[in-house]
């Protein structure tokens, strides 16, 4: 496997308090795994140190390597580099990650500017208005967060997330906010521009169902260890371990046409 993010051994600590334990997974080129467990498990704490964004009150061990370098042992300045351009987040509320007094379009056009500072403004506003298309937003790019509906600023996140065209997508709990209709679409966008873009994706759901439907692999994490992880007709399946039968039991939307599909 080609691996385009490889992690090993990493563990993540708060105030002595071990929140993850020396846990090791591979993203491959083109591949999307599925982190999946529940409240408490270390899944979003993992995206975090992926993305150095854990702050200076978390102790954090291991690698994470990308390509040829070592996040976890990059200069802030380069890892910022980095940050969005290679590696960027999806996080699980949009009005969190939004500014609600900034129109969405000067949000988009800012993940651009922060790495391509030189680009004209009527080449970025023509980028942003690009990017909206492709996530299916509405042109609508001088209103305000507040303006949009619940999974168009998801989209609106989603298009900030891809400006820089970055190798590898973190969804954090993407639809975990939205209805089920809506869940359904923000999904179907993320498997459609994985495919067009080509796009790595870090998956991370506390709902098997929903992992089942975008992932190649999963990752079972439970008390801040990965308990299984294999292909994701295997885990969803047959699987092997015991927590990730109960995860599989407590789903209640688990026979999907995914599923199904599976199972075939």
């Amino acid at each position: 496997m080609n691996a385009l993010l490889s992690v090993r051994d990493l563990r993540i600590a708060f105030g002595g308090q071990e929140a993850v334990r020396g846990i090791s997974f591979d993203v491959a080129a083109g591949e999307t795994l599925g982190l999946v467990g529940e409240s408490g498990s270390g899944k979003s704490a993992t995206a975090l140190a992926v993305m150095r964004l854990l702050g200076s009150s978390a102790s954090v061990s291991g690698s994470i390597q990308m390509g040829r370098e070592d996040l976890l042992a990059l200069p802030e300045e380069a890892m910022r580099r980095h940050r969005g351009r290679d590696v960027a987040m999806v996080f699980q509320e949009p009005m969190t990650a939004l500014n609600p007094v900034m129109t969405v379009g000067r949000q988009i056009a800012e993940a651009l500017e922060a790495h391509e500072p030189r680009t004209p403004r009527s080449e970025v506003r023509t980028r942003v208005m690009e990017a909206m298309r492709e996530v299916g937003l509405p042109e609508r790019a001088d209103d305000y967060p507040h303006q949009f509906s619940g999974g168009q600023r998801q989209r609106v996140v989603i298009a900030m997330a891809l400006m820089n065209r970055p190798q590898l997508l973190i969804a954090d709990e993407p639809t975990t906010a939205l209805d089920v209709t809506v869940q359904a679409q923000v999904l179907a966008l993320l498997k459609r521009l994985r495919a067009e873009r080509g796009l790595s994706m870090l998956f991370i759901s506390h709902d098997l169902a929903v992992v089942g439907q975008v992932a190649d692999r999963v990752a079972v994490m439970q008390s801040g260890e990965i308990v299984e992880m294999g292909e994701v007709r295997q885990v969803l399946t047959a699987p092997r371990h015991a927590y990730t039968r109960r995860l599989l039991n407590a789903a209640p939307t688990m026979h999907t046409d995914r599923e199904r599909e599976l199972a075939v």
